[in-house]
């Protein structure tokens, strides 16, 4: 019988359901707990982090983690476990590109804990108390971790050898890799090259059944305000879909639910911004004949204005991977006297 290989899952800043994607594997799960030993996974296993600390370097045969980096505690743990394992996989968008998380970049620290505390509908708080980082007890001095300002990828902090993008990874991807792990371990089959995506290559409308009349637009509709047709693209409709601009691999779930394509797959390849080749996509079918467009600088303009939250529309999954990476805020410059 071929050894047990070692299996770490962790959430960094995340909602949990890269976790849950992990049991959707049904039965096959039995056959992971033949082949795999897991070292480390607090949704599922008591094991502390202080037995991770005292874990030689290298032991674990992979980690899967999932989640952004938030703050001070996702980044060590990050770094602990890239220290203590062979091979580490950016698991889920917020991991590969940080995910909802990330639009939390339009801001910054001192904003969101002040709108938090202060100033939802719930806050009853007239001191205006925040949270700090030490607090001293009678039991002793407690540390929480610190928030960042900026919303991080785990390959902005850490070295990752492969990619599973999803929310949460589609199951066929998480078999997918699951027998590229068996094949290495029972047969001695080389693993893919450092870097690689566990996903298609192609576009998502390159695997999306709907039929395409590529006939331009000259409205933009949410999906409440139509009746969408299941047979025909969702662009067609004027139905913001980010198919166009978005790595296929999840066998097209949310179409087939009869919804648009919200980009959690993130951009291929060939793309460097998410959000701005969706962007050109949708401009490239706004009405136009010999070449000239239809509509006025004023109708464009209103056309535009029907896409509600256009950065959570465009870079819902993918802000902290994109060109932008999160607002600039005003700084004011320190003047010596």
């Amino acid at each position: 019988m071929a050894k047990k290989v070692s299996i770490a899952q962790y959430w960094g800043a995340g909602c949990g359901g890269c976790d849950v994607a992990l049991l959707d594997i049904d039965e096959r799960i039995l056959g992971v707990a033949e082949m795999a030993d897991i070292a480390f996974w607090p949704i599922a296993v008591d094991t502390k982090l202080k037995d991770v600390e005292a874990m030689p370097d290298k032991s674990i045969t992979i980690t899967l983690y999932n989640g952004a980096i938030r703050n001070s505690e996702n980044e060590h743990v990050a770094k602990l476990l890239r220290q203590k394992s062979q091979i580490m996989v950016s698991f889920g968008s917020c991991a590969c590109y940080g995910g909802i998380p990330g639009l939390a970049n339009v801001t910054n620290k001192k904003a969101i804990m002040d709108y938090v505390y202060n100033k939802t509908f719930s806050s009853i708080n007239p001191d205006e108390t925040l949270p700090q980082v030490k607090y001293q007890a009678p039991e002793g001095e407690l540390e929480l971790p610190v928030l960042y300002d900026t919303v991080l990828t785990l390959d902005d902090v850490v070295d990752v050898d492969y990619y599973m993008p999803g929310c949460p990874p589609a199951v066929s991807l998480i078999n997918e890799f699951l027998d590229i792990v068996e094949k290495h371990v029972k047969e001695g089959a080389d693993l893919p090259p450092k870097g690689s995506f566990i996903a298609s290559q192609k576009t998502l409308c390159d695997e999306c059944g709907r039929e395409k009349s590529y006939e331009p637009i000259d409205r933009i509709y949410l999906p409440h305000e139509i009746d969408i047709d299941p047979e025909k693209c969702m662009l067609d409709q004027g139905v913001i879909c980010l198919g166009p601009a978005t790595r296929a691999g999840c066998g097209a779930q949310c179409l087939n639910a009869n919804q648009p394509c919200r980009g959690c797959m993130g951009p291929t390849a060939a793309v460097e911004d998410h959000g701005g080749s969706m962007l050109s996509a949708l401009a490239s079918i706004f009405r136009t004949a010999d070449n000239e467009t239809h509509l006025s600088e004023d109708d464009i303009l209103k056309m535009m204005s029907e896409i509600k939250d256009p950065l959570g529309t465009f870079y819902a999954f993918t802000m902290p991977k994109s060109i932008i990476k999160r607002k600039v805020t005003e700084r004011k410059a320190e003047v010596s006297e």
